[in-house]
């Protein structure tokens, strides 16, 4: 079967989607699928990859992946996200579509133009669609109303979370497949032995609460000695926020972009990673990242963390709340055993729910139904 997979972001830029769907297209192949990632394409030079405020990828796309267009910086949902929005992206999506000749085409974030709806308005074959996005969804508004009757070309919808399911389904209602997010799981990964390090993954949106964990973080380093790993956010845009927050750099290591390979091996040498998001996120995928490598979290008691974090694979604290951040990280930090089996449950729970090859079967099986045509038993 060859599966065609569009994202309307740029492969560029790291970000939620397009990881997820990089890494699909990896597990949908380990699986023997023939696949083809379809999205935009910021390459270093180029004017969008000079306004936008994330580092990006130095490298070309890797075979299997079709750049078709540059994008531009559009905000939304609290992010800013890179979109393909040229006409000519239309038409070379049109002979992707003619010449690789897929089974069934996979459309993530599908209401999105030009891509996502480009992708609905010129394909004729089966086809599934992910969304993704929490939260109000104000351009849905009228997104939905220009556009919004393509949405009956879908054959299968799959929502990440409960949390995405019940944003779009006012817009567009129907049946709703919930498939998580994927996530790599490292073949071993012991809770116990690490070092006295927190990590933090996130770009330096104010969403993503990075301002209030390093409001926190001279009470947690006072207290437990600790390291911050930040990760993900850029490190100039870091020292600005710590300058506005009057906080000082004791103990703060900034990394900048990881690639997955050093991203995991930070991970299995930390003992807690911290998820201070204030809103807009509909699953978590930087939490079962943290759970595949054995970490437990201490996350905001937000929706969309809320359907993945447990009693014993982490710990919820208000968003936004300083003070009940800095007790939930200290207090896992000094009790070494609880934090250990945290640890094992959350890898335990990553293997069992969100490994690749987990979700990747899920998705062949949808994709078998759409190809043969069958109807969806609601």
């Amino acid at each position: 079967m060859k599966i065609g997979i569009v994202v309307p972001y740029s492969w560029s830029f790291w970000g939620g989607v397009v990881d997820h769907a990089d890494q699909q297209s990896q597990a949908l192949r380990d699986l023997g699928l023939d696949v083809r990632l379809v999205l935009g394409n910021d390459p270093p030079g180029s004017f969008t990859r000079l306004l936008h405020p994330s580092l990006g990828r130095h490298d070309e796309p890797p075979a299997g992946v079709i750049a078709v267009g540059r994008t531009v910086i559009v905000p939304a949902n609290g992010t800013l996200p890179n979109i393909v929005l040229s006409p000519p992206a239309l038409l070379r999506l049109r002979r992707v579509f003619e010449r690789e000749r897929f089974d069934v085409l996979h459309v993530h974030e599908p209401m999105t133009p030009a891509l996502g709806v480009g992708a609905l308005a010129l394909w004729d074959g089966p086809c599934v669609a992910t969304f993704h996005a929490s939260g109000a969804l104000g351009w849905m508004h009228l997104g939905n109303r220009l556009w919004g009757f393509l949405a009956e070309r879908i054959d299968r919808r799959i929502a990440v979370s409960e949390e995405a399911r019940a944003s779009v389904e006012p817009f567009l209602p129907g049946h709703y497949d919930i498939v998580p997010n994927g996530v790599l799981v490292p073949d071993r990964a012991d809770a116990s032995g690490r070092l006295d390090r927190v990590v933090f993954i996130g770009r330096h949106e104010p969403r993503k609460g990075m301002h209030v964990l390093l409001r926190a973080w001279p009470e947690i380093h006072r207290r437990s000695g600790a390291r911050l790993r930040l990760v993900g956010a850029d490190p100039l845009a870091v020292r600005l926020v710590l300058s506005r927050a009057r906080v000082r750099e004791d103990g703060i290591d900034v990394l900048g972009v990881l690639p997955d390979e050093e991203l995991t091996r930070e991970l299995l040498a930390a003992k807690v990673l911290v998820a201070p998001s204030l809103g807009g996120e509909s699953f978590g995928m930087v939490l079962t990242r943290a759970f595949a490598c054995a970490i437990p979290v201490v996350a905001s008691d937000i929706p969309g963390y809320r359907g993945v974090v447990a009693d014993d694979t982490g710990v919820l604290v208000p968003p936004g709340d300083t003070r009940a951040l800095a007790d939930a990280v200290v207090g896992v930090l000094r009790n070494d055993p609880r934090r250990a089996a945290m640890g094992a449950a959350a890898r335990e729970l990553a293997v069992d729910r969100y490994g690749w090859e987990h979700v990747a079967s899920e998705l062949v099986q949808i994709y078998d139904a759409v190809a043969g045509r069958q109807e969806v038993v609601v």
